[in-house]
């Protein structure tokens, strides 16, 4: 339950705090004392877009916080635990700050959360009924929420959406592997002769680098061939380097002896000897090697003509890519070829899930119709203590071709006032004091299945008064036998039936306009409804008629 409320620099508020009861409560005050400020604050706390015009003027920061009681109310631990934040278990805190400067952030037991996660805590511990939700009785949505609600179907509903949305993804693979299969049909001939075409040029990895150094080679073979001469001559004559480097090496070995230990003048030589003796062969192998060779030279370059070619058509500059395109042709032919089996066997899966949702889909529809005959018959018990004896009320259920979401079925409220008169959806025939008493009707209804903490109901009794407004006092008084029922009225029947009573007022004595809540004492109490009850001026006998609907004797 909502135990306590503090606004400070909002609207027309410098500073308040307020505690709330449990039970029954009523906030009542004249037109334009407040109310909807107090009620525009708290919805901040629920998780609502911000306005930096709801900032008091000349302040630069405003702060609303509501203190929860949340004992024994252990479903909410898990939320806690998932969004790691501080449960107390007993006490939950919330905050909102907003500044001048637009910037807005939310606490929970003081830890900073987003938005969304704050609305998801306060769905759980709070329902704002405002003036414009009665229009919510027109809603198919929230018709069809209402009956869910009542059947207590909510995990037959999770396990119904899980394979209705498994079902509806592989429909939707099912159509992308249609589409790629059509369109990959279309191209099938072109690709083939593009993979032909890669497969049949015998592509090797590295022959290009090795294909471009022997074309080098073969171009130059003349010069090679005169310039590995010459180094030859240079190696082996009489006079050249091997033979004098001998020479060295035989003058040097004559004083070995003589030469100092850490002198390796000889190991040095001899192995420069070996080097250049073991370059000189290998120089004389590849000049054996080397030929003048143009037939070789005309099929190397035409070679690298093709890959060159093939290269500029798939736009890629080594055989490498020439490769993996090769590749991956293979790879959309294979696919090609087996696109029949895979939509054979994903059809397979989409029939075994539709047998699942249809049979899932038959048990949530199965659960609403068992819940109708109880939803028509409070519905009727309700709204003729209302005010409506001949009142006629049915929900209808009907099953759509289409399965959606939340099932096969289509609700709809139908709705009857008179004797004389078929009964119609409700957005049709309802007035305003008929729709305030439905909805109220409704909520009485749900009050018990939604397990929900506190509901606060905005003037749900527009357009009704008198003996009807008593009624409607008995029915929120009897919902707050099960959770916390706050009301903002304009009717002393209501208010009189709270257990405890709020006033909101304005006060013009300083500089500003402010507003100010109260909790009424009885003496207050008798006061205020008399004031309800006659306006400005208290007369002897709306003393009396607001101290007889309090229940106390004169």
């Amino acid at each position: 339950m909502l135990k306590s409320l503090y606004i400070c620099n909002y609207a027309l508020i410098s500073e308040l705090e307020i505690d709330f009861e449990s039970g029954f409560s009523s906030i009542t005050g004249e037109t334009g004392a407040g109310k909807s400020i107090i009620l525009g604050a708290l919805s901040l706390i629920l998780g609502q877009r911000a306005d930096t015009k709801a900032i008091k003027t000349d302040t630069d920061k405003c702060i609303i916080e509501a203190t929860f009681d949340i004992s024994g109310y252990t479903k909410l631990a898990a939320f806690f635990n998932v969004n790691d934040i501080d449960n107390s278990d007993s006490t939950c805190i919330i905050r909102r700050e907003l500044t001048g400067a637009g910037k807005s952030r939310a606490f929970i037991n003081d830890t900073p959360v987003s938005l969304q996660v704050l609305r998801d805590l306060t769905v759980q511990l709070i329902d704002i009924h405002s003036q414009h939700d009665n229009l919510l009785i027109s809603n198919p949505t929230y018709q069809l929420d209402v009956v869910d609600t009542i059947a207590q179907n909510s995990e037959l509903l999770k396990t119904y959406s899980t394979a209705f949305e498994q079902w509806q993804q592989q429909l939707a693979n099912l159509k992308k592997l249609e589409q790629n299969a059509k369109r990959y049909s279309t191209e099938l001939d072109y690709i083939q002769f593009q993979y032909n075409q890669l497969t049949e040029a015998n592509l090797q990895t590295g022959e290009q680098e090795e294909l471009e150094i022997e074309q080098d080679t073969l171009s130059h073979a003349e010069e090679i061939k005169i310039e590995l001469l010459s180094s030859q001559m240079l190696f082996e004559d009489e006079k050249a380097v091997l033979s004098l480097l001998k020479e060295i090496v035989n003058s040097v070995s004559k004083i070995k002896s003589f030469i100092p230990n850490n002198a390796d003048w000889m190991e040095r030589l001899q192995s420069a000897f070996i080097e250049l003796k073991d370059i000189n062969s290998e120089l004389s192998y590849f000049a054996d090697k080397v030929e003048n060779n143009p037939e070789r030279l005309l099929l190397v370059e035409n070679r690298l003509s093709e890959l060159f070619t093939l290269q500029k058509k798939y736009k890629v500059s080594t055989v490498e890519g020439l490769i993996d395109i090769r590749d991956e042709f293979e790879l959309q032919l294979q696919k090609i070829e087996s696109f029949d089996e895979d939509i054979q066997l994903l059809q397979a899966q989409i029939d075994l899930l539709f047998t699942t949702v249809k049979e899932l889909s038959e048990r949530v529809t199965a659960s609403r119709q068992n819940v109708l005959v109880q939803i028509e018959q409070h519905m009727i018990s309700s709204l003729t203590e209302l005010g409506m004896p001949n009142i006629q009320f049915k929900v209808q259920l009907t099953n759509s071709e289409v399965f959606y979401v939340t099932g096969q079925n289509e609700i709809q409220f139908l709705f009857s006032a008179n004797k004389n008169r078929e009964v119609q959806p409700v957005q049709l025939i309802a007035s305003g004091g008929e729709v305030s008493r439905l909805m109220l009707s409704i909520k009485a209804l749900i009050a018990n299945k939604s397990d929900l903490p506190t509901i606060i109901f905005d003037e749900i009794d527009t357009g009704v008064s008198g003996e009807i407004a008593h009624k409607m006092g008995e029915i929120m008084h009897d919902m707050s036998t099960s959770m916390q029922v706050i009301t903002i009225t304009h009717l002393p029947q209501i208010a009189a039936k709270s257990l405890a009573q709020y006033r909101v007022y304005k006060d013009d004595s300083g500089n500003q306009t402010q507003t100010f809540i109260e909790k009424l004492n009885t003496e207050q109490r008798i006061n205020e409804i008399a004031h309800m009850l006659s306006g400005k001026n208290l007369s002897e006998i709306s003393v009396l008629n607001a101290k007889e609907l309090l229940g106390l004797n004169a």
